[in-house]
């Protein structure tokens, strides 16, 4: 007769391969039932973007199936997103698990369509989602996610409109699109720490924020202020490109903020007529940098016409073609991130 503890003894020989630990002792199972020969139970991802979503699925139930006497399983899969940072007990941003920020060195990578389609992504595989728009000098956020009008405001705080199911925040939702953006250092943190702490972001498993290129006032506000997660560094192939890039990255090293690696973009093109794919802008030096860095390298995203037309019409590829080759390099790329701040996670949990 099979009861319990002999589901569990069995899901407790199946390892998460990335965290090193058994599903039962890391938490992943519940709400099991044994009726007769039916065993019923559910798989908690630690992020619904788990990019070994199917092999623990398929591990967990052959161990179930293996069991003598279990004639049925019926596995339903859920998720309880690890994070990063104490969110229930912070000052700032209570209520949201990890921060992702989304840098370069210098404008013109495409920054911020890699941190629009990111969000989208981890958004679409039920992930709870805010996208923070702290680029104050050029905040391009609401064009890209379609966002017109001003937020609503609620006793002095901003509620976030939702556009593709991430709630957006920015700068440019309250001054006129052609008015230039001429702050100083103090004005451009200070906007910064409002954004921070005066949206109602609510409970969030992850908030992407675009910073702006370089290396100056918000993007070590933002790392001073609240602890991030981790930190996508987004560069060109070129040598120009990739040697800001670098200075960026050994920024946020200064600060001892966690580097999760550098993503490659533009880095091919590959005619839609012939398939020939074409290095416009060199190629590889997002991996040669990554290595001679020793940070992870994250992937390789093509310069595609689609990325570019369903941006601006304000709606990110990932969402408007999520079925396309170019909507699923940004899932790969989601699945990494959410993957390894899982792990990050972890790690800060077992300290």
């Amino acid at each position: 007769m099979v009861d319990n503890e002999d589901v569990l003894r069995a899901l407790a020989g199946v390892k998460d391969p990335e965290l090193g630990r058994d599903l039962v002792s890391l938490r992943m199972v519940d709400g099991v039932s044994v009726a007769g020969g039916k065993v019923t139970f559910t798989l908690n991802l630690t992020t619904p973007a788990c990019p070994l979503r199917s092999r623990l699925e398929k591990a967990a139930r052959g161990a179930v199936e293996r069991i003598p006497g279990v004639e049925e399983v019926e596995m339903k899969t859920g998720s309880s997103v690890y994070a990063t940072r104490d969110y229930a007990q912070a000052d700032v941003l209570k209520g949201v698990k990890n921060i992702i920020a989304v840098a370069s060195g210098k404008g013109g990578v495409g920054k911020s369509t890699v941190a629009v389609n990111l969000a989208c992504a981890l958004a679409a595989s039920g992930a709870k989602v805010g996208l923070l728009d702290a680029d104050v000098y050029g905040p391009s956020i609401p064009l890209m996610m379609g966002v017109r009008s001003r937020p609503e405001v609620r006793d002095e705080r901003v509620i976030p409109p939702v556009a593709h199911g991430v709630k957006v925040a920015s700068l440019g939702f309250f001054y006129n699109e052609e008015t230039p953006v001429i702050w100083r250092g103090p004005l451009v943190a200070g906007a910064v720490r409002q954004l921070l702490t005066q949206v109602d972001w609510g409970e969030l498993d992850y908030l992407v924020s675009d910073l702006p290129p370089g290396t100056g006032d918000a993007s070590l506000t933002l790392a001073q202020t609240v602890p991030l997660g981790g930190i996508l560094i987004v560069t060109t192939p070129q040598d120009a490109a990739l040697s800001i890039a670098a200075k960026a990255l050994a920024m946020f090293k200064r600060l001892d903020a966690p580097i999760l690696g550098v993503v490659e973009n533009m880095s091919y093109f590959v005619c839609p007529h012939c398939g020939e794919r074409t290095e416009i802008f060199s190629g590889g030096g997002g991996k040669r940098m990554a290595a001679e860095r020793g940070v992870d390298f994250l992937g390789e995203i093509p310069l595609a016409v689609s990325v570019r037309e369903q941006t601006d019409m304000g709606d990110p590829v990932v969402h408007s073609k999520p079925d396309s080759q170019e909507a699923m390099v940004y899932k790969e790329l989601a699945f990494k991130v959410a993957g390894m701040l899982s792990i990050v996670a972890y790690a800060k949990m077992k300290k």
